[in-house]
């Protein structure tokens, strides 16, 4: 499963919350995969996905969270679409 965090450089918000979001998505899914892009790097991919606000994560392509979500949200979101309800 590929977890993506859409961030801009200076995001404080990005920041503090990035480790506590890796950390909740590898414990919850063995060998996910956690990518970390600069939305100034790839603009159109992140219109592709709708991202409308920053920061935002993308689970497998998608966009899920428009806002970021807590630990725990992210947690059982990935939980969900492993299939462990």
């Amino acid at each position: 499963m590929k977890v993506e965090l859409i961030y801009a450089p200076g995001c404080a918000e990005c920041v503090t919350a990035r480790a506590g979001l890796r950390a909740a998505a590898e414990a919850a899914i063995g060998g996910v995969e956690w990518i970390e892009i600069n939305v100034l790097d790839a603009l159109d991919y992140a219109i592709e996905l709708g991202v409308l606000t920053l920061p935002a994560l993308a689970i497998d392509g998608s966009l899920v969270f428009a806002a970021l979500p807590t630990p725990a949200q992210l947690r059982d979101e990935l939980l969900r679409r492993a299939g462990h309800d």
